[in-house]
């Protein structure tokens, strides 16, 4: 078994300390290969895949970490904090954790020369909040009330609300410093180019509406806090795990990053040769099943508790993702500050007899017919078989007739979104890496889900955690929120991912290269000699 497994200890000594800079490595070109099977494209419904007020999704994030450059960086490892990185120092001003200010660092500039001032931050901040995208990421900037610009180094966020999270908010691709030059300041970009100031610019090789590849090329106007080890990456993206799986073996690939289904991993794992290494660790990768508020047949707080009480989340796990999840219990995942297991708690092993005494009480006629819809081409190619899982053993029950359709991505995103779906499957990457970053997102005032929260979680208690500068002092607020999820269920946790990189053994960084909400970190990898 030639494989190498990082843990989340390893990980930790293993960081590579960040120096200021651009990572000089000399006039020796460093290229590596890259493959994904994050789709990109654009469509009526989405068209703008790459644009900081739209994107909002974990392929186009992954692309945008590298291309842009934000206030501060997320945190290397799960509870961390962030850290400076287009600023050299941020701060709250105020003791109420309501007036944020940010120094950039001297001399930055765009990848076209352009020079960064804070009035760029002001114009990259107010433009998100002034188009308000559907879907988008809107919703994470939405308690800043003003943007100040002090000097021309210097900005001051003003918030609505007390927020000690709003630093980890500056930290994701919403925040991302942009040019008027490139981005309207009322309507978004639409195709697939990126301007910023990160460490690398950036090219997609397309077919029509579809990302075929993205070029990344060293940004050498770069300024801030990443070394970057290499030259040049190209980022290969497949329509299957199987294809990019075949392409690692084949060596037409330097590294295989998301997403691998149990199979592949197990198939890696043994090989006989040691040319290939595979990299293990914990994730924040989600998934959900979500009741939409929007939609009657979900209408009944009985019915979304008797599916709850059904879910059978150890037989999801075995069957579909033996080697590749584990089960989920909380909105809030295992590892996360803060997590209880909240449906476990309420709702011990699944139970058909408890799920009809629910309906019963509240003279729910039976079957309950449901269509259950999901993404066909977003989270791996296991997902229609989870679907079929779930639907099996809400049909056994007695209780349901269950239906299940799926739909591309591009579509899927926005009807979502709309009243025809009443139960969905959504993944869930965290913008960042505290609990907020599951709860703001799901039950906050402009939430990615346009459900409504109940007025405990969305007026007293979402608050209460959010101003605590000390996550410690969170805690009771956050286990109230758990509990009171399991209690309305407008969200059902299913499974918690394993995250799996695999490189050829003459990649040197990799097991730096994703962090634990799946960023990808590409200035880490740097083509070396074979390991050992």
């Amino acid at each position: 078994m030639n494989s190498k497994y990082l843990t989340a200890l390893s990980a930790c000594i293993l960081t590579v300390s960040m120096v200021t800079g651009c990572g000089t490595i000399g006039s020796e070109e460093n290229r590596l290969i890259l493959g994904t099977t994050d789709q990109l494209e654009y469509s009526a419904d989405t068209p703008s895949p790459l644009d900081p007020a739209a994107a909002y999704d974990i392929g186009a994030w992954n692309i945008m970490r590298n291309v842009f450059q934000t206030l501060l960086r997320p945190p290397r490892m799960a509870g961390g904090r962030p850290s400076p990185e287009a600023a050299e120092e941020c701060h709250f001003i105020d003791g109420k954790e309501t007036e944020f200010s940010c120094t950039l660092r001297d001399g930055l500039q765009f990848s076209d020369g352009g020079p960064v001032t804070s009035k760029d931050v002001k114009y990259s901040i107010e433009r998100v909040l002034r188009i308000k995208y559907a879907g988008g990421p809107y919703g994470l900037l939405e308690n800043v009330s003003m943007v100040e610009e002090h000097d021309s180094r210097v900005i001051i966020f003003h918030l609505k609300r007390p927020d000690a999270t709003f630093p980890y908010k500056l930290s994701t691709p919403v925040a991302s410093i942009v040019s008027g030059k490139y981005y309207p300041s009322s309507k978004l970009r639409k195709g697939f180019e990126a301007n910023g100031t990160g460490p690398y610019t950036m090219k997609v090789n397309s077919k029509g509406n579809q990302g075929r590849s993205v070029r990344f090329i060293r940004n050498l106007k770069y300024k801030g806090t990443l070394a970057v080890r290499n030259t040049r990456i190209d980022l290969n993206i497949f329509k299957s795990a199987e294809d990019m799986s075949r392409a690692l073996k084949k060596t037409e690939i330097d590294v295989a990053t998301r997403s691998f289904t149990s199979i592949q991993v197990r198939d890696l794992q043994w090989r006989e040769d040691d040319t290939i290494n595979v990299y293990q660790s914990p994730s924040l990768e989600t998934r959900y099943l979500v009741f939409n508020s929007k939609n009657s047949a979900v209408a009944k707080k009985s019915v979304r508790q008797a599916v709850a009480q059904l879910i059978n989340r150890s037989s999801i796990v075995q069957k579909v993702y033996p080697a590749t999840g584990r089960e989920l219990h909380s909105i809030i995942p295992a590892f996360m500050f803060g997590h209880v297991n909240s449906f476990s708690n309420k709702y011990g092993e699944p139970s058909v007899e408890k799920a009809k005494r629910l309906l019963a009480a509240d003279r729910v006629e039976t079957p309950v017919r449901l269509t259950l819809n999901y993404t066909t081409d977003h989270y791996g190619s296991a997902t229609k078989q989870e679907f079929e899982e779930i639907r099996s053993q809400l049909d056994e029950s007695g209780l349901f007739d269950v239906d299940i359709k799926g739909v591309g991505w591009s579509r899927f995103s926005t009807e979502r979104l709309g009243k025809d779906y009443p139960v969905y499957g959504m993944g869930w990457f965290p913008d960042y890496s505290d609990a907020d970053g599951f709860l703001s997102p799901f039950l906050g005032k402009r939430n990615d889900f346009e459900n409504e929260p109940s007025s405990l979680i969305r007026d007293v208690l979402l608050p209460q955690a959010q101003r605590e500068r000390n996550r410690a002092h969170a805690v009771d607020s956050l286990e109230a929120i758990q509990n009171s999820v399991a209690d309305d269920v407008w969200f059902v946790p299913l499974w918690q991912g394993v995250q799996f990189v695999a490189a050829q053994n003459y990649v040197t960084g990799v097991e730096l290269a994703v962090n634990s909400s799946s960023e990808l970190q590409v200035w880490e990898l740097r083509r070396g000699l074979p390991s050992e």
